[in-house]
């Protein structure tokens, strides 16, 4: 008995002691986080840690932009700190109380970096997601690549992917829909955006002006006669919207242009024939159009068929936009001319220049596209 009893005193001193050692030994918190490529196969409300490169902000469920972020309460994670293709992004939305830390807008230098989201797996911008975020930590580790300013952000074909198969009024309805609420520019931020657009690639010091061609100083903005200054294409007084943020500081038709020149063109609207201007060679116009010089014809025509794409009445405060065949337009919601549009959009092709610019325009400023530079058939589509 007395055996039985000490075996028994050990055996109790033996779990006390374990049970000691136990509540001593940190306990993990969590178990190992999944990386992007499996959260996207789980969006079952689950709670999980996920681990990623930060590789953006979502402003959509196919759109992820790299720069000027315009607020902190998205980022996007992917396996690669170089991923692009946003069906390999999972979207975080950041909560309130993180955003002073974690936001892009407030922090890009994250752009590149390691995150650790701890969060529901749910869509979010009707896009595989993590909402209902309890914590956010940063991770030893990652890179902060500088990516091509002139490289889409997303591959066009992903941005345009809803419109696959579609013509006529279908289509266009489509395309508004892709381009629509992009991110706004003051009137006074359009002089710094436009030297980047339209920096002339052999002198990084110039731009490259509309109508003349030349060019000229960036630092020679102004209203001086031999200044250049900011040319609407789609007419400000055509639907009078002055330069109201949205169709007035739309970088897609603003292109810097000599002063002389612009005031010349005025608000007329675009047709063939006319006088030669004595100073932007080339170009012609009368009392009623204006037609612009060869090299730069097909830009017009595509500029023009953006606006009446992406401005559609359909928020209160922005016109609608269309475009018809006639000139005298006036302060009517109208441009013309649409036959002679079609046939300078055929005669003068899409460029490398006109290319680049509409990158740029996508990954530094408005978040948006020009979709007939990228599907110059798609204007027949519509339009014929």
């Amino acid at each position: 008995m007395r055996l039985y009893a000490l075996c028994k005193k050990t055996w109790v001193m033996s779990l006390l002691v374990f049970a000691l050692v136990v509540s001593l030994t940190p306990v993990s918190q969590a178990a190992a986080s999944l990386s992007v490529s499996q959260a996207l196969e789980n969006q079952n409300n689950s709670v999980q840690a996920v681990k990623g490169y930060v590789v953006g902000q979502p402003t959509g469920t196919s759109t992820v932009i790299t720069s000027n972020y315009p607020n902190d309460y998205a980022l996007a994670l992917a396996d690669s700190s170089n991923e692009t293709n946003t069906d390999k992004m999972v979207y975080v939305q950041i909560p309130s109380n993180l955003r002073s830390t974690f936001g892009l807008q407030s922090h890009s230098e994250l752009k590149g970096k390691i995150l650790t989201v701890t969060g529901t797996l749910t869509p979010y911008f009707s896009h595989p997601g993590i909402k209902s975020v309890t914590s956010i930590s940063t991770e030893t580790g990652g890179t902060d690549p500088t990516p091509d300013p002139t490289e889409p952000t997303v591959p066009v074909e992903d941005y345009y992917r809803t419109a696959a198969g579609k013509t006529g009024n279908t289509l266009k309805t489509e395309l508004h829909n892709i381009i629509d609420h992009h991110t706004e520019l003051s009137y006074s931020a359009v002089w710094e955006a436009l030297k980047k657009t339209d920096e002339d690639p052999a002198n990084a010091n110039n731009v490259i002006l509309l109508y003349t061609g030349r060019s000229q100083a960036k630092s020679t903005n102004g209203g001086g006669v031999d200044d250049w200054n900011r040319e609407h294409v789609w007419a400000k007084s055509h639907g009078d919207f002055g330069t109201a943020m949205g169709p007035g500081t739309d970088l897609h038709h603003l292109r810097p242009t000599d002063v002389s020149v612009n005031s010349k063109r005025g608000n007329l609207d675009f047709d063939n024939g006319g006088t030669e201007h004595s100073e932007a060679l080339g170009n012609y116009f009368d009392s009623d159009s204006w037609e612009p010089r060869d090299e730069v014809k097909g830009d017009v025509a595509r500029m023009l068929f953006y606006m009446a794409v992406r401005y559609e009445g359909d928020v209160s405060d922005e016109p609608d936009l269309e475009l018809n065949n006639t000139v005298n337009n006036g302060t009517a919601p109208y441009h013309g001319k649409l036959s002679v549009l079609l046939q300078w959009n055929a005669q003068d092709p899409v460029d490398d220049r006109e290319r680049r610019r509409n990158d740029i325009i996508y990954s530094d400023y408005q978040h948006n596209r020009n979709p007939f530079i990228d599907h110059p058939e798609w204007v027949n589509e519509i339009w014929n």
